[in-house]
């Protein structure tokens, strides 16, 4: 049998503080309602950097990973519609995916078609039903009135980005996109992005403006938080929609709701996937959308970097330092 082991974080702090523990699977028998998964596939998000450093608070040691892919190696009493041998992948709130294997509530489970890889899986579904949240569930909040969506996407080279770019673009929003560097700005037009820039973040407003007619857009994706959330709020139109789902440069700071007032009336919004897919109905709803469209070819997996688990500190590193494009996921 192959080694078992969990990666953990020993304390708040940088990809150092990451380090290998070993697993004991004969004490691993999971409960009623619960099973047992060896992973196959474990997908790298920024969310694993907010949990390691401390930003999203929680007690050290701390497990870290949010979703995975594999295959159910043994099922406690009262599972339905599950058994051992399946094929599944799981997004849950409750970190843990850094491991070879894991006990998780099959509630949380999702059932992989036979033509979605584990690897596929692993990379796609917390990003793709994040892409689903954002795409078809908050901009269905933003005021638009008479013509096609526009908005616009920051940070849109990276995993989420990837997919939300095409996942607009099938709902007709005219997409006007933010990367950092012009290699990426290149693969973010080929992705289907209508305008690209790599200005930095305080000439956005009026780039927006220049792009589209002296107006701003309906709304604004934003994963970067810290260095991007003024221009954010600047780039909108009377009464648009800003909509913080990630702090890649760091959290906002606190804001008085006059700002937004004085921005033209705004709206905003923080969202959480886990609120989105708190019951099982809504859970298949998005990972049935998100496999659909990836069999259309409408949206394109893009595993750009691979690791070892045993290598997630590089990884991290990668991310964190914005070096990464498109998917990364980690082999136990």
């Amino acid at each position: 049998m192959s080694e078992a082991y969990a990666i953990i974080a020993e304390k708040a702090g940088g990809p150092e503080v990451l380090v290998k523990k070993p697993l004991d699977l004969g004490k691993m028998k999971p409960e009623a309602g619960q099973v047992l998964l060896r992973h196959q596939a474990i997908g790298l998000n920024f969310i694993d950097i907010y949990h390691r450093s401390g930003l999203y608070k929680q007690d050290f040691p701390a497990n870290l990973g949010c979703e995975a892919a594999g295959v159910i190696e043994a099922v406690g009493d009262k599972v339905k519609g599950f058994k051992a041998g399946d094929r599944v992948a799981i997004f849950t709130s409750k970190p843990g995916a850094y491991a070879t294997h894991r006990i998780v509530d099959a509630s949380e489970l999702v059932a992989l078609p036979d033509d979605i890889s584990a690897e596929t899986a692993a990379a796609v579904l917390l990003k793709g039903m994040t892409s689903w949240m954002l795409a078809e569930k908050c901009l269905a909040h933003a005021a638009i009135e008479g013509e096609a969506p526009k908005v616009m996407v920051l940070a849109a080279a990276g995993g989420v980005g990837s997919l939300l770019i095409p996942w607009l673009k099938y709902l007709g929003v005219t997409v006007f996109a933010h990367t950092s560097t012009e290699e990426k700005a290149a693969k973010v037009k080929a992705n289907g992005a209508d305008y690209v820039t790599t200005l930095p973040y305080s000439d956005l407003p009026d780039w927006v403006r220049k792009q589209n007619h002296g107006e701003g857009v309906h709304a604004v994706l934003d994963s970067v938080g810290a260095d991007s959330w003024k221009s954010s709020i600047a780039s909108l139109r009377k009464k648009g929609l800003w909509v913080v789902y990630g702090n890649a440069s760091g959290p906002v700071p606190a804001l008085s709701p006059l700002e937004l007032s004085k921005a033209g009336s705004i709206y905003t919004s923080r969202p959480r996937l886990i609120d989105y897919v708190d019951n099982s109905v809504d859970l298949t709803t998005a990972s049935q959308k998100l496999f659909a469209l990836l069999r259309k070819n409408i949206l394109k997996v893009e595993i750009n970097q691979r690791f070892p688990l045993t290598e997630v500190a590089k990884a991290h590193q990668l991310l964190e330092s914005r070096k990464t494009t498109g998917s990364t996921v980690l082999i136990p």
